[in-house]
């Protein structure tokens, strides 16, 4: 097997477009998630070329489709009732024309 090495790493700015590959509709939920139930998971193939999972919000579980197209927004993706810690990343919904 060949390792490759990079002296330096390389930066690369994504467009944050891309189309639903495949998904899946959460029904049953990990006790961080209820509060979302339900919630699509989807494979994101972007512009670019790379693939990435992630949620998809602002959209009715059925009118999710193979090859949608969609964009990436920050949410709130969960939140620490005790300690009022809210975590912040990104979803994927249909592009806002």
């Amino acid at each position: 097997m060949e390792t490759i090495r990079r002296t330096a790493n390389e930066s690369f700015q994504f467009s944050g477009r891309g189309e639903v590959y495949s998904f899946t509709v959460v029904y049953e939920a990990p006790t961080k998630f209820q509060f979302q139930v339900p919630y699509i998971v989807a494979l994101i193939s972007l512009e670019e070329g790379p693939k990435v999972t992630a949620m998809l919000t602002d959209i009715d579980p059925k009118a999710v489709y193979i090859g949608m197209p969609v964009e990436m927004v920050t949410r709130k993706l969960s939140e620490d009732g005790d300690r009022g810690l809210i975590s912040y990343g990104y979803k994927f919904r249909p592009p806002v024309c």
